[in-house]
């Protein structure tokens, strides 16, 4: 990476979520606008997004159970999260409350919680295993310390990475309600190089991104 000033960011995002639920497509099909197969994350991978005047950190973290203790230390200064599973497969919605809510302790007392249920491109009729109310309703005990009354809508997406379908919206949804833009702003950042990206990938805890 060219050397430089440091970029500070605005503002903190974390994705988390069981092995292969589809965390680092669904990242990648937002950063650079494409599907991609990719293999499992080792710790976390961190991308740098630019919206409006603030610069984003994204941080994807790894769904195997032994990286647990990293994810607690990525955590720390998120003011939000991601929160994705499988709908065809309910372990990984159980496992949102059992083990990643747990972690978010670590992230900022305000941090907007967002469900995102992954892979409806795949999703047959009688393959779905949570049901739309079902995610809408955890997303609102979750979010108990913000007045979801208040947004466009509850924060529960259905999205799929192979096709787009509402990726982009929960990024911007969670955007705008953290660092909201004017409308003149936020005209300017979609037509803008949305791909402003320093990215690295981290294995171990000697690097953070303050918020």
């Amino acid at each position: 990476m060219a050397g430089g000033p440091k970029k500070k960011a605005d503002l903190k995002v974390i994705i988390m979520g069981d092995y292969s639920v589809g965390k680092t497509s669904f990242i990648g099909r937002y950063i650079d606008g494409e599907f991609k197969q990719h293999e499992a994350t080792i710790g976390a991978a961190f991308f740098l997004k630019q919206w409006g005047p603030h610069n984003i950190a994204i941080w994807d973290t790894a769904g195997d159970e032994r990286y647990t203790g990293l994810s607690t230390f990525y955590c720390r200064n998120a003011g939000a999260a991601i929160l994705a599973f499988d709908m065809s497969i309910v372990n990984t919605f159980e496992s949102l409350w059992a083990r990643f809510i747990p972690l978010l302790d670590a992230a900022n007392e305000d941090c907007i919680k967002v469900v995102v249920g992954m892979k409806l491109d795949a999703l047959g009729e009688d393959q779905r295993e949570v049901t739309t109310q079902e995610g809408k309703k955890f997303a609102r005990e979750i979010n108990e310390k913000i007045d979801i009354s208040k947004l466009p809508n509850e924060p529960y997406f259905e999205t799929s990475s192979k096709t787009g379908h509402n990726v982009t919206e929960v990024f911007e949804y969670i955007f705008q309600h953290c660092l909201p833009l004017s409308a003149a702003q936020l005209r300017d950042s979609k037509n803008a190089d949305t791909v402003d990206l320093n990215y690295k990938r981290e294995s171990n805890q000697s690097k953070c991104c303050h918020k």
